[in-house]
């Protein structure tokens, strides 16, 4: 899957998931790995990021997210952090990243 940012965070990303998720319930556990490529405010690079989480159909629990560790390049050399998701109402994913620059 590739998505697209756009924001203080613009770019793209390619993204592998793997879940069990049953679909007619909405209930399930979710893993992505997610290579970014493009810039955060102003800063040109790429980095990698992972998530998970788990839903019983209406929520989301069990949150992670987090910056892989050594993965960024160009500006983003030495990015950590963390993040998070939220989903909107109407299907619209909303990332968000809190970190630092070493």
């Amino acid at each position: 899957m590739e998505k697209h940012f756009e924001g203080e965070v613009v770019g793209r990303s390619a993204t592998l998931f793997t879940a069990a998720f049953d679909q007619s319930t909405g209930v399930g556990t979710y893993v992505a790995m997610e290579s970014f490529e493009g810039s955060m405010q102003g800063r040109e690079g790429a980095f990698n990021f992972v998530h998970s989480a788990t839903t019983s159909g209406s929520d989301r629990t069990a949150e992670f997210f987090t910056i892989v560790p050594s993965s960024g390049t160009g500006e983003l050399a030495g990015i950590s952090g963390a993040g998070g998701m939220a989903v909107d109402a109407d299907g619209t994913h909303r990332i968000w990243f809190d970190y630092q620059l070493g």
